[in-house]
């Protein structure tokens, strides 16, 4: 899918953890989906044409076989 068919390609960041995640936000801007590690469940919320920027590793590593908790924003609960 592209942008031309209606949808926008998404913003992924995967594993980051402290000050480089600031540093990728002003490099890339805001992510759609942040993951804390890159497991089955990251993998499948990538579509074709979404961009993807790990702190570590790269898109190429096997994901790992248990799921990464969500990340739990204030006032969520």
């Amino acid at each position: 899918m592209a942008a031309s068919d209606g949808v926008t390609p998404a913003l992924h960041f995967v594993a980051f953890r402290g000050d480089e995640f600031l540093s990728a936000v002003r490099l890339w801007g805001r992510p759609d989906f942040i993951h804390r590690k890159w497991d089955q469940r990251a993998r499948r919320e990538i579509a074709p044409g979404d961009t993807i920027i790990f702190a570590a590793g790269s898109e190429a590593d096997p994901p790992s076989r248990f799921n990464g908790n969500d990340i739990d924003e204030p006032g969520d609960r």
